[in-house]
């Protein structure tokens, strides 16, 4: 407590703290005139108050949890120092500067210190004058300022007039107290008690009902009597507010027993009706039973439902499961139950809709021309369900809007990326509170029919949680032997999927379950080649892109040439989504140009390139060998083909081997299969074992922070090992890709489209592959391969052969 207060000025106003009942101090007239002749230290530290403005001579416990506030509390209080308690501009700033506070506030005493359990603490404090801000001092490790005394204006008013006034306030401050349930009686005790007219205001404006706004221009209200004037409006405002919310509370008590008269007057009226045949749940339990009769289901399911509507129609509409159960009855009821759209038949149709809307995916198209042409002479068949897999942006998901158009039928996508949940594959129970139906259920019910196109997107990305495995539950959908009866947890009877489309998605096999995967005809969509982009660019990607801008063909025009210039250049994937996004970036830049009304030519000239896009990463990374030692050889990434550099070093030693270039396990067993074949075949290269045994060899493949992994380098470190031992350069612009054994085969290895179009985009001219891997670039447009020549080879001598100079 202060030091100063009188004995008679203590009034104990019940706040309890942690279990210890604190004091508020009361302050008299000789007690403020004390406090306010306190000379004010030069420097004083500043604790910046988020909600609430603490005034002169008020107690108030203040809960502090910043870490500079904890700092300035624990030190003012250790030294017995003052502080300045200023209010935030605003509230929601965690960590307030110097300029983020009011001018004015309050100079104060920490009175105790409290340790809150959770690690805050709570400090109470008592205000002591007014202060204003000068300047500041220093922000760490707590705001330090400077600040000089802010004292009222000496009134002028007629003494009974300001009486009156302060009187008045007493008198509307009690009557709230009196009004008001949640203010403790003991306040008017204080209130009564208060001798200073100052206090009094002072401890009126910190315990109202206001905006922090509101309560600091009070405290920035230099003149008492303005200052009194401005609380008793407020007080008058709050004191109406009591007066009307005390009146509602009654007539909502009269309301409440209105309403129970409403509720016999109701029961009555529900027995009128039955005795006169108009109650409107056997009029909805009637509507409900005709359109049943319209349904085209199973007997089983018409007998559930007849049985469902029958306990519907015993239930309580005021209850819980009234709802439930009639909810469950309208989800049969919307269900396409044996309705199916009809195929089109017309198959050059249907492949020129195809051919319309995406280039390539040959596979894919001639897949669904089949199912239509086996459909069409059969009549009725199980609906394939395939998987289509390949890189991002190769058009695997629109490609089910295409065929979903081609055939005539609806089109559901249904996106799996992160599902999680076994119950949005299956559904919940009836009995839990919010059951829902799963997503392939709601899906078919939006469609309307039993044989939509059913695109399951990113079915590779499915994830597990303690809620199941979705893709275990998706076991059932997909599987033609079963999917014929499929028992969703909410609809409890068996569902036909088998007439269902399903098309999955997927950029990496290997993530999906292998249970699953088996059950999905997989196709692989490779990567598009430039000349399939630039296609792609002029039939679909620049219309779109102009009509989301509202510019048309008469404002730009773009090249075959420079299309094959941004594709080269400035995109490096399989797909066209960066492509498409380069484009916009073209529409972009010239419908600025238009908003601007600047001159421009419409075509986009390959010097542009460089304006709008910055540099290219230039059209190749093919380096010239050089040197002995590296070789070009040809990887598979997610998101296409890529060429990658094979190097190789050699050092006095005792035959040490080194892999660098972050890589996997089976990359690295390549590399030491390599080395043991030259060992084993010194002869044949013009060495002796003898040779191996005194020198360390390092490999590395470059852009180390990329992991690379897989066995098709084989070929590619066994040449680099040969070039580097024999000191014999590799053909210029050779590539290579394949698997090597101790035996000394060469083995085929997958991804061989992609690998070519890399190869392509680098200017490579011979690439070196395994026989078997013949029919895989016989399957590949020969357009596309002008240019190339291919060198196929059963062992790896035959490498060496054709790639050592």
């Amino acid at each position: 407590m202060s030091d100063f207060l009188s004995d008679k000025t203590k009034i104990i106003v019940s706040n309890v703290i942690d279990n210890d009942a604190e004091f508020i101090p009361l302050l008299s007239p000789e007690d403020e005139e004390k406090m306010n002749k306190e000379e004010l230290p030069d420097d004083i530290g500043i604790l910046p108050l988020r909600n609430n403005v603490l005034f002169p001579g008020v107690v108030m416990p203040i809960t502090v949890g910043r870490d500079r506030s904890i700092k300035l509390i624990q030190d003012a209080y250790n030294n017995k120092k003052q502080i300045a308690v200023v209010s935030q501009k605003d509230s929601s700033l965690e960590e307030p500067e110097y300029k983020d506070l009011h001018e004015i506030g309050t100079v104060a005493q920490i009175i105790k210190l409290l340790k809150m359990p959770d690690g805050s603490s709570t400090a109470i404090i008592q205000g002591k004058q007014r202060c204003k801000l000068e300047s500041v001092v220093s922000e760490d490790p707590f705001i330090v300022a400077k600040v000089s005394t802010f004292k009222d204006i000496e009134n002028t008013e007629n003494a009974n007039r300001m009486s009156a006034l302060f009187e008045s306030l007493k008198d509307m401050a009690l009557q709230i107290i009196k009004q008001s349930p949640h203010i403790p009686t003991e306040s008017s005790f204080a209130i009564k008690n208060i001798e200073s007219t100052s206090f009094m205001v002072n401890f009126i404006s910190s315990h109202m009902q206001a905006e922090v706004a509101e309560k600091q221009q009070l405290l920035a209200e230099q003149n008492l009597v303005s200052r009194a004037e401005h609380l008793l409006k407020h007080l008058s405002k709050e004191l109406q507010m009591l007066e009307l919310k005390n009146d509602i509370q009654t007539k909502v008590k009269v309301d409440l027993d209105k309403q129970q008269r409403e509720y016999f007057l109701h029961q009555q009226m529900k027995e009128i009706q039955n005795e006169l045949g108009e109650n409107p749940v056997q009029r909805e339990v009637a509507e409900m039973r005709e359109k049943a009769t319209k349904k085209k289901w199973k007997t089983k399911v018409a007998d559930t439902f007849g049985k469902e509507l029958d306990k519907l129609s015993r239930m309580n509409p005021q209850g819980a499961e009234y709802g439930v159960q009639l909810n469950y009855l309208q989800l049969l009821l919307d269900l396409p139950w044996g309705v199916y759209t009809k195929d089109k038949f017309d198959l050059k149709k249907a492949q020129a809709i195809l051919d319309r809307d995406h280039s390539g995916l040959e596979k894919v198209k001639e897949r669904i021309i089949e199912y239509l042409a086996v459909l069409k002479l059969k009549g009725n068949m199980k609906s394939p369900i395939l998987c289509l897999y390949g890189p991002p942006g190769v058009g695997k998901t629109s490609l089910g809007k295409s065929v979903a158009e081609a055939i005539g039928r609806k089109y559901v996508r249904m996106s799996l990326g992160g599902v999680h949940d076994e119950a949005e594959i299956r559904g919940h129970r009836k009995t839990y509170i919010g059951a829902m139906p799963g997503r392939v259920i709601n899906n078919l019910k939006k469609a309307g029919s039993d044989n939509p196109v059913f695109v399951l997107d990113e079915i590779d990305k499915v994830g597990r949680s303690n809620h199941g495995d979705p893709s275990s539950a998706l076991l059932e959908v997909l599987d033609p032997e079963q999917n014929s009866h499929f028992n969703d947890n909410y609809v409890e009877l068996d569902y036909d999927l088998s007439k269902i489309m399903f098309i999955a998605t997927a950029n990496d096999l290997s993530t999906i379950q292998p249970a699953l995967r088996d059950r999905m005809e997989i196709i692989e969509v490779n990567g598009y080649t430039v000349e399939e982009k630039v296609q792609i660019a002029e039939n679909h990607l620049i219309p779109k892109q102009l009509k989301e801008h509202g510019l048309g063909k008469e404002h730009i025009t773009i090249a075959p040439e420079v299309l094959e210039k941004v594709i080269e250049e400035y995109t490096g994937e399989s797909g066209v989504r960066g492509l498409e996004k380069r484009i916009a970036k073209l529409v972009r830049y010239r419908a600025k140009q238009i908003a601007l009304e600047e001159s421009y030519d419409i075509a986009i000239a390959a010097t542009d390139l460089v304006i709008i896009f910055g540099p290219s990463h230039g059209k190749s990374k093919y380096e010239t060998n050089d040197v002995t030692g590296v070789v070009t050889g040809l990887a598979w990434t997610r998101v296409g083909g890529d060429i990658l550099f094979i190097e190789c070093s050699l050092t006095k030693g005792k035959g040490k081997l080194t892999l660098t270039g972050n890589l996997g396990d089976v990359m690295k067993e390549s590399a030491v299969i390599a080395l043991e074949y030259l060992k084993a075949n010194a002869d044949y290269i013009g060495m002796k074992e003898e040779d191996f045994d005194e020198r360390n060899v390092h490999i590395h493949v470059p852009e180390g922070a990329t992991p690379k992994d897989g066995p098709s380098a084989g070929i590619t470190m066994l040449t680099a090992l040969a070039s580097r031992f024999t000191d014999r350069k590799v053909k210029k612009n050779l590539a290579m890709t394949g698997e090597i054994t101790l035996r000394g085969q060469v083995l085929p290895v997958g991804g061989i489209k992609e690998k070519i179009l890399a190869a392509k985009r680098a200017n490579i001219k011979e690439i070196i592959l395994c026989e078997k891997n013949r029919k895989d670039v016989e399957d590949i447009n020969p357009k596309y391969l002008t240019g190339l020549t291919f060198h196929y080879v059963k062992e790896m001598k035959e490498v060496l052969d054709l790639a050592l100079v």
